[in-house]
């Protein structure tokens, strides 16, 4: 074959190649290649096709963006919306800016939408699409949190910003997702999945913000040539544009390494920086080529690399039996902190990659935040896929989903597959120990320090590996074993709630206590047909508590776990449940008691219950507002249920005592 054939070859596996991670990437929110090899691959074939002349029909040099998804309605921009020139050489754009003054801001990472006002009113929103058709999310874009749907100006305004999620609220975001394997990997996949929801209120609750940076159409207005003078028009119709800077060829490096000094700690996702001729005739006169136009062009951070070499594969087992692979090096500085660890993310990744140990590889932060392997140096492609699952000795297999192949522990019975309920054994309302988040939890039982809930309290045996962990270390190790021992002392109802029961909530874990006087050898004894007839329970929860207990295993566990814990003796007055069966809500400010949940305490000591919503069974809502239109007064009137205030409440339930003052 000659050397013509083989570089014909190499177009038509690069053309493929990338064209199956952009669509990974932008229409299916996952990841199959690195960023960082995506740019090497792209520009490998930009070269190859210069140099060849041949480009294929669908080429990504010729193509731009994703397509877009049956779900949402499409329609067709008026004008093509071409990607960005880029480079990573300060100088490349010192010489670009020529004599000319432009407009340097930040290269957002979220998703590009095209918005149209018409009559001073938002009505319509696009995203970016393919480039030439969008998807229509004109009513998700009513629902970004800073983006006014109003403005001042009542002639046709079309202008296109960037949809983000800071990476505060992705934070926050991702931790209410209880399943490791669901969460989002960045702001962008995340941003993109809720910008493009066929329910808006989704949407609504995800916090996207919306950055301007480029005004398309505003007839009778004038600009004076000026897009600066485009970009504070916006503002003062009430959009929030992206943060930029007025720069020539004399001052753009400074504002460059000004910017690069920020972006570490920048809360919206940034990939680099945009720049712009100020002069917008000028930069008309330039045209465009088929896929960038010539008035401006990106600036991508030139990635801080260091070579190390690879030590291990850690395999990390999640609850829904995804096997993650976690690259170890050797630990190198990099963007100013210490990494030694790297996620491959999957099979397809770390085969592509070529990994062995040993290899000699090269590494780097992501939009300087998050530690990535760049390339493998070696490339021994030795890499042993483990066979057996590293928490249960269980079989493995490897499934392949979306063209991405990832590794998966077959059995049901997995001890990582077991997180949520040792994340509820741990919770608030359990065994209230701190310092065992989702992922702690998740460290220690694909290490194998946690199999049964005892061994939460021997965890002091794996001093020396949990300080060297990532994220933790010798303060965050102090703090959770005192909070170890805290728990060691508890009482019996946050005992039987942190098992997790189907349908054992804390109000129901309080009820049956005090049935069986806090005594659990006799709750254990209790058949189904007298557990059934404790007030609230009935038959169906009777038989989850009674089946929980039957079997071997929960009894071995709860044997164990009995001589690490001390369960607080409570003694029940005789005559003190006066509240017995009764059921109460509580809605509202209180006046007597400094908190809900001190008067929720009062009503359940004396053997009440409180619950969250009105229904037949409520004897009462207590709420010192009883004029009010809340959702909870109407029930009650619809349900003839007596509306209380607090001081009523006290005279008729509590015969006029109050301990709360």
């Amino acid at each position: 074959m000659d050397i013509r054939a083989d570089k014909t070859t190499r177009i038509r596996e690069l053309t493929e190649l990338l064209n199956r991670a952009s669509k990974a990437y932008y229409a299916e929110d996952t990841e199959i290649i690195s960023n960082f090899e995506y740019d090497k691959l792209y520009d490998e074939l930009v070269a190859l096709e210069e140099e060849t002349g041949l480009v294929l029909a669908g080429s990504p040099t010729m193509n731009v963006g994703y397509e877009a998804v049956e779900e949402l309605p499409k329609e067709r921009h008026e004008g093509q919306m071409l990607s960005l020139g880029k480079t990573k050489s300060r100088e490349d754009i010192r010489d670009w800016v020529q004599d000319q003054v432009a407009l340097l801001s930040w290269k957002l990472d979220g998703l590009t939408i095209v918005l149209t006002y018409s009559e001073g009113k938002l009505a319509k929103a696009v995203t970016r699409g393919n480039g030439e058709i969008g998807e229509v999310v004109t009513n998700n874009a009513r629902t970004f949190r800073n983006l006014p749907l109003s403005i001042s100006y009542k002639g046709e305004l079309i202008l296109r910003g960037e949809a983000v999620i800071t990476y505060s609220d992705f934070e926050k975001i991702n931790m209410g997702i209880e399943d490791v394997a669901a969460k989002y990997k960045n702001p962008r996949n995340l941003c993109s999945g809720s910008v493009r929801q066929l329910n808006n209120g989704i949407t609504a609750r995800r916090n996207v913000n919306f950055f301007a940076f480029s005004l398309m159409k505003a007839e009778g207005v004038e600009f004076h040539n000026s897009r600066e003078e485009q970009i504070l028009f916006l503002q003062e119709q009430g959009f929030q544009t992206v943060e930029y800077e007025k720069v020539d060829k004399n001052t753009v490096v400074d504002a460059i390494d000004a910017f690069e000094q920020k972006v570490e700690n920048y809360d919206i996702p940034s990939d680099g920086l945009v720049l712009i001729y100020n002069d917008i005739a000028y930069g008309r006169s330039l045209g465009m080529t088929a896929k960038f136009p010539r008035d401006s062009i990106a600036f991508k951070w030139e990635d801080e690399v260091r070579e190390t070499v690879l030590r291990e594969i850690e395999w990390s087992p999640s609850r829904t039996g995804l096997i993650n692979p976690v690259a170890i090096f050797e630990p190198v500085e990099l963007e100013g902190t210490t990494v030694s660890r790297a996620s491959v993310h999957n099979i397809s990744i770390l085969r592509g990659l070529k990994l062995g140990i040993g290899d000699h590889i090269t590494v780097y932060k992501a939009n300087m935040i998050i530690p990535q392997i760049a390339e493998n140096l070696t490339g021994s492609d030795n890499m042993e896929i483990p066979e057996a699952c590293p928490v249960c000795g269980g079989e493995t297999e490897i499934r392949k989903v979306n063209e991405v192949q990832s590794l998966y522990c077959t059995n049901a019975s997995c001890d990582a597959k077991k997180i949520k309920s040792f994340t509820l054994f741990v919770s608030r309302d359990g065994m209230n120990i701190d310092g065992l988040s989702e992922a702690t939890l998740e460290k220690f039982i694909a290490k194998g320090y946690i199999h049964e809930y005892a061994d939460i309290f021997h965890l002091d045996r794996y001093k020396e590996e949990i300080v060297q962990m990532e994220g933790l270390g010798e303060k965050s190790y102090r703090n959770l074993m005192a909070s170890i021992e805290t728990a060691r002392k508890t009482t019996l109802p946050r005992l039987i709630y942190s098992f997790g029961i189907s349908g054992i909530g804390l109000a129901n874990a309080k009820v049956l206590c005090r049935k069986y006087r806090y005594r659990l050898e006799d709750m254990l004894a209790a058949d189904v047909e007298s557990l059934s007839m404790v007030d609230g329970i009935g038959e169906v929860i009777a038989t989850a508590f009674f089946q929980y207990f039957q079997k071997e295993d929960n009894k071995k566990n709860l044997e164990n776990l009995l001589k690490e814990i001390e369960i607080e003796a409570e003694e029940i007055e005789e005559g003190s449940e006066t509240l017995e069966g009764k059921v109460f809500v509580v809605t509202g400010s209180l006046n007597h008691y400094p908190s809900r949940n001190e008067l929720k305490e009062e009503i359940e000591k004396k053997g009440g219950k409180v619950t969250g919503s009105v229904t037949k069974k409520t004897n009462c809502l207590i709420n010192n507002d009883s004029t009010s239109s809340s959702s909870k007064n109407k029930k009650a009137k619809e349900l003839g249920v007596p509306i209380l205030t607090e001081e009523q409440f006290i005279k008729h339930f509590l015969g006029g005592e109050n301990n709360a003052d």
